[in-house]
């Protein structure tokens, strides 16, 4: 199972670099989601089982699941959410003022 994972990640990492070193301000934007949902998924991957017994009194040895990444991902998903909403809302004003999304175009002129 871990290998499928990494594959994915791996797919994830990739596709997020290819889309980040577009010239579209919009396929940037998705491309450092992408890359959040693969370092996502690496965290949830890298958790695990545990061997061993579960912190409980009483229980048997059974595997159990790590609460520590469950809750990592939870946060970093809120502020992955939240810094992808707030460059939508920067590219949607950056395309009202200049009228594109091309990143050649909102460089400037050469001479600044």
């Amino acid at each position: 199972m871990e290998t499928v994972m990494a594959f994915v990640i791996g797919i994830f990492f990739s596709i997020g670099t290819y889309l980040i070193l577009t010239k579209s301000l919009l396929r940037i934007i998705l491309g450092t989601s992408i890359i959040g949902h693969g370092a996502l998924l690496l965290l949830l991957t890298m958790g695990g089982l545990k061997q061993g017994g579960a912190p409980l009194l009483g229980a048997e040895a059974a595997p159990y699941a790590d609460p520590l990444p469950q809750a990592l991902i939870l946060t970093a998903i809120v502020i992955n959410f939240g810094t992808t909403a707030f460059f939508l809302v920067l590219a949607y004003r950056a395309y009202q003022e200049f009228k594109s999304d091309d990143m050649k175009k909102l460089r400037g002129p050469e001479h600044e």
